[in-house]
């Protein structure tokens, strides 16, 4: 890709500054640790850094070999990035030299960038090969995996991830296209989809939830973020907080359930002599939930189904 090919693919990050100020980088935490689990174009990581002192660190994650060569770009002592899933950050941040960290901000969408390079797959906009992979180094591409999935398991994916109603259909068509022909185009896949689904959404491409559906399943996302909420909840030190930002309602629901289940913990029965020192103790604490505002969603569509969700670790954890 060219210097101007890759100029023309520009990112907006989402919540930007209600993200970053939702880590609290007070100046009594300016020197601290903190996890940027998305590096994406680097939005986030350089408003931190912007924040941090001389002796704070910043540590970012993503699977994306196009965002850590952005991320190169960044010449800075105290920023280091980690060409992996945050759901590594258990492994990988010991090996940084770090133990608990004060603030993890996890941006859970796929970057513009990412969106618009047709080369990439993401999208049914523009004909491009279909490989969906976030990390183009690894693992096996969309049509790959169409190319030998069950029909059962394609209809699975696509109910599941995509919460398409007309999966069963679409999956079927598939498997009779690819009999016929390889399924190896954006494009190709879209007009599958569109013979497939009977009616459609007001507003929204039919091929959306599908694509959708294959991209979360290929890059194994919603596993990603059980893992990562976990790994990030045990490396957050005493009011130490997590920024998470997510786009659809798969992974909100992932999100609002990991911090529930840290906030309200299961009480054993009253009539058992149980000291009251020894009950099961609140985990974490809410902070807040975010929706951009109408004049983000205006400048950047993409915003729109955005939440932002914030918690904080309490010390009675520890």
């Amino acid at each position: 890709m060219s210097i101007q090919q890759a100029a023309d693919f520009t990112h907006q990050t989402v919540l930007l500054h209600e993200a970053v100020d939702a880590l609290g980088i007070t100046d009594q935490r300016a020197s601290g640790i903190y996890v940027d689990g998305t590096f994406g174009r680097g939005g986030h990581s350089r408003l931190i850094l912007s924040q941090l002192t001389t002796d704070g660190r910043l540590i970012a994650f993503d699977k994306d070999t196009q965002a850590i060569a952005s991320a190169a770009e960044i010449q800075d002592t105290r920023f280091h990035i980690v060409h992996d899933s945050f759901a590594t950050i258990g492994q990988a941040l010991p090996d940084c030299g770090v133990g608990k960290v004060d603030g993890i901000l996890m941006d859970l969408g796929i970057s513009s960038p990412q969106v618009d390079d047709a080369t990439r797959g993401f999208s049914f906009r523009s004909d491009g090969p279909l490989d969906m992979r976030m990390d183009t180094t690894r693992g096996i591409s969309a049509a790959e995996w169409l190319e030998t999935a069950e029909e059962q398991q394609i209809t699975e994916v696509i109910k599941d991830y995509g919460e398409e109603r007309f999966a069963f259909q679409i999956a079927k068509a598939i498997v009779a296209r690819r009999q016929a022909e390889p399924i190896r185009g954006t494009r190709q896949l879209a007009e599958i989809v569109a013979h497939a689904v009977k009616t459609r959404e007001k507003g929204k491409d039919p091929a959306t939830r599908t694509f959708q559906a294959i991209r979360i399943f290929i890059n194994q996302e919603l596993e990603d973020l059980e893992i990562g909420l976990a790994a990030a909840y045990a490396a957050l030190a005493p009011h130490g907080r997590m920024s998470v930002i997510s786009f659809h309602s798969l992974e909100d629901r992932i999100v609002k359930q990991f911090f529930a289940s840290k906030v309200k913990m299961e009480q054993p029965d009253r009539r058992l002599p149980i000291r009251h020192a020894d009950l099961p103790q609140p985990q974490m604490r809410l902070l807040n939930r975010i929706k951009p505002s109408e004049a983000e969603v205006s400048a950047n569509p993409r915003a729109r189904s955005a939440i932002l969700r914030v918690a904080e670790r309490l010390p009675e954890a520890v």
